[in-house]
């Protein structure tokens, strides 16, 4: 049943500061969809690729439960402080590590333990500020048009998808991967310095009455974190593994050919549709968004042209467009007020816990099979995960316990 469209604003002053140190930070992490490139040029193969792409995440999952704790006990401020600083620092080792593999001639098991390291200390970056400067968006948009006011904010992310795949084709000079990490590590310190400015948006009250494994086991939780899951491994398989595709097949077209074009699909998306959500129900937009995004795996994996790269781009846009900002607003109305932080925490690791899973599954799948069949499993995993959902939600929809 349609509703009427709020006219509460979204753009006030704290939003527009969230919202740039958001993109500041987006773009440097963004940006990074070139790294399987850097770590194939230091003798990588696809499998040891996901690997340690997953190596980040897997550290950003862990410390999920600590920085969501942090939230709803400290404030969001002192998290996006130290989120800051975490994350110029990770520029700055992946230059001296680049710097390091520089004086081999061959790669060897202490230059992938070096690696693993530097990735653990960027998922702890990556951890803080995608989990607070969200909680942030959340607790700063009107409850009433929450959905609509995630997907304008998530904006500032997405842009950065598009300019990270182009600031990588800019700034890599053959296999020389140095300006990158000094590109990474600019936006990473502008956007530790316009933080310094953020209001504190926590409201002070007693701790939380659960811990973060009983936010994560409610009832109506579940469903999201499943889709949520799954819809985050579907995303891996592009996100980790297109790069090293696309330098094995350069007719397809480049990264930021498919990187520029998901962004504006889903920019325009959210920015010209944002409200329609809200207008028609969350849950009858989600389940079509997510089949979407798959339908742009499938097309990916069947892509002979640039064109139908682009094609692939922009359904994956759309899917990811609509379904990132619906998945949060459900889960913000569903969690307990004062465990927002733990909430949204848990839900940007699904994410994380997306690449663990994916990064290596994808990566061996492309060794055994080939790339156009992994990416149709994706296809398939996404699409089927839609379904899954929406039997296993139902109950929860109208509110019911």
């Amino acid at each position: 049943m349609s509703r009427e469209r709020d006219s509460t604003p979204l753009w006030t002053g704290p939003f527009v500061l969230a919202w740039a140190v958001n993109f500041l930070h987006s773009t440097g992490f963004h940006a990074f969809v070139h790294a399987p490139g850097w770590l194939e040029v230091q003798g990588a193969d696809t499998l040891l690729v996901g690997v340690l792409v997953a190596v980040m995440f897997v550290a950003a999952i862990f410390a999920r439960p600590v920085v969501g704790k942090v939230m709803d006990t400290r404030g969001r401020r002192i998290v996006t402080l130290v989120g800051g600083l975490i994350h110029v620092l990770s520029s700055g080792l992946y230059l001296a590590l680049d710097a390091h593999a520089g004086t081999l001639s061959e790669p060897s098991p202490s230059l992938w333990l070096l690696v693993a390291c530097v990735r653990v200390v960027h998922g702890l970056g990556l951890a803080a500020l995608f989990s607070v400067l969200f909680t942030i968006a959340a607790d700063i948009v009107p409850a009433q048009r929450r959905a609509e006011g995630i997907a304008i904010y998530g904006v500032s992310g997405l842009i950065p998808l598009g300019i990270g795949g182009l600031l990588g084709d800019w700034v890599i000079v053959g296999d020389d991967y140095r300006g990158l990490f000094l590109t990474t590590g600019a936006c990473a310190v502008v956007g530790l310095l316009a933080s310094l400015f953020l209001p504190e948006t926590h409201r002070a009250g007693q701790s939380p009455a659960r811990g973060v494994l009983a936010t994560a086991a409610a009832p109506e939780l579940r469903p999201l974190w499943f889709v949520g899951t799954a819809f985050a491994v579907g995303l891996t398989a592009y996100f980790v593994f297109l790069k090293t595709y696309l330098l094995a097949n350069p007719a397809l077209g480049s990264m930021s050919q498919f990187f520029m074009a998901y962004s504006i699909s889903a920019v325009l998306l959210r920015v010209l549709f944002g409200w329609v959500p809200e207008r028609l129900g969350l849950i009858r937009v989600l389940l079509p968004s997510i089949v979407i995004g798959a339908a742009g795996l499938a097309v990916l994996a069947l892509a002979t042209s640039s064109v139908h790269l682009i094609t692939a781009a922009a359904l994956c846009g759309v899917g990811h467009g609509f379904a990132f900002p619906i998945i949060s607003a459900l889960v913000v109305a569903r969690a307990r007020p004062d465990e927002r932080g733990s909430a949204i925490a848990l839900f940007t690791a699904l994410f994380d816990l997306g690449v663990l899973i994916g990064g290596p599954m994808f990566g061996a799948l492309v060794k055994v099979l080939d790339y156009p069949a992994t990416f149709g499993v994706g296809a398939a995993l996404v699409g089927s995960s839609a379904l899954v959902y929406g039997l296993w939600d139902r109950r929860y929809q109208d509110g019911s316990p």
